[in-house]
């Protein structure tokens, strides 16, 4: 629309447009040019929500052929994919670029709130206090040693924080969280999404392998891989091989994990305000983002026990579909020749990280058994 403006402008002759000028008087709602809303109007999302729409379709397709893969797995995969096809290449990188990242921001946003209602303080909290110990000191083993490592290896921008906070939190979400709060580039979130993705994704077919070599029971198996694992579709897809109580055991310790969202987003957000100089009059960030308000406030709502459990189905249909769209909209943002150019260092430290998480979470469960 701006260009089609741009255009009209161009063509017409200096004595017309001072003739219609002169035409219309100084302040009358003639005097506006046609062209104005339209160069006022940003460029438009439709073309990436839409083409974000049929990722979303596309791996709830892959997820219903392939069980074993997640749905949030497969958007992922999906959007790196559309990024690098000849013939969509080209719109994920123009036309479509702009409702992309609003799905990457926006839509992940809303996601995360509505992951406050798979959590129950009751449930979490009737894990024991010891579980939630280990928990806590897997969080803290996991994200400060990747942070240290990242930095060792040289990663640049935020990439060492991202990829710490999806393997000690839950993987894209809280990736997408914190990122969103630090202001990260979109490049530096789409890879440290992409790492976390798949190596989460190994740990599907690697974990069950080594549940009776480690010697762990249904219960010990599920509570390792809600430990280690990084995104809740994951661990649903991990801890199911091993029957109905691993999966219970998983899901709980996840959740807990989740829970550590908020106060790691809070403690990001007053480091930046302590960090960053704000200028006289300008608005400082708040201190919890909106987003968290509405998380935590959710959390508070299903622990009431008032919703039906039809409400909560279908709150979480919505939060998959929203957060795969969002992933899908991130995966498009990364780029495999830039990637490759850190490839050896991002890997390294996606696999020492992995191995620490691992390492920590089957400690912890056999501390607790």
């Amino acid at each position: 629309m701006a260009l089609l403006g741009h255009r009209a402008d161009a063509g017409a002759s200096p004595a017309s447009a001072g003739s219609a000028e002169s035409s219309e008087p100084t302040g009358s709602p003639g005097a506006r040019s046609p062209a104005s809303p339209a160069k006022n109007r940003g460029p438009s999302r439709l073309p990436g929500l839409a083409l974000a729409a049929l990722g979303v379709v596309a791996a709830w397709a892959v997820h219903l052929l392939l069980p074993a893969v997640p749905v949030l797995t497969a958007a992922v995969v999906l959007g790196i994919a559309a990024a690098h096809l000849p013939g969509v290449r080209g719109l994920v990188r123009g036309a479509a670029r702009p409702g992309l990242t609003l799905a990457g921001k926006r839509l992940m946003r809303l996601g995360i709130v509505l992951l406050g209602l798979e959590l129950s303080l009751g449930d979490v909290l009737g894990l024991g206090w010891t579980t939630v110990a280990m928990v806590l000191c897997v969080v803290a083993a996991t994200f400060a040693g990747t942070v240290w490592l990242g930095r060792r290896l040289g990663l640049r921008g935020d990439q060492p924080v991202l990829v710490a906070t999806g393997y000690s939190i839950c993987g894209a979400s809280a990736i997408g969280a914190v990122g969103d709060v630090r202001g990260s580039e979109e490049e530096d979130v789409a890879t440290s999404v992409a790492l976390v993705t798949l190596c989460g994704t190994l740990a599907i077919a690697v974990l069950p392998v080594l549940q009776a070599p480690l010697g762990l029971d249904a219960d010990e198996f599920g509570r390792w891989v809600g430990a280690g694992v990084h995104d809740v579709g994951q661990v649903v897809a991990t801890a199911q091989t091993a029957g109905p109580t691993a999966l219970g055991q998983a899901v709980l310790v996840k959740l807990l994990r989740v829970m550590m969202l908020a106060p790691l987003v809070a403690a990001t957000a007053l480091a930046l305000r302590q960090r960053r100089r704000t200028p006289a009059g300008a608005k400082r960030p708040p201190l919890v983002p909106l987003f968290v308000v509405g998380f935590l406030a959710l959390v508070a709502l299903r622990t009431t026990g008032w919703l039906p459990n039809a409400a909560v189905d279908g709150a979480g249909w919505l939060r998959e579909v929203l957060l795969a769209a969002a992933l899908f909209g991130l995966g498009s943002a990364v780029h495999l020749p830039t990637l490759a150019r850190t490839g050896g260092r991002v890997a390294a430290l996606g696999l020492c990280s992995w191995i620490v998480v691992a390492g920590a979470s089957y400690g912890g469960v056999l501390i607790t058994t």
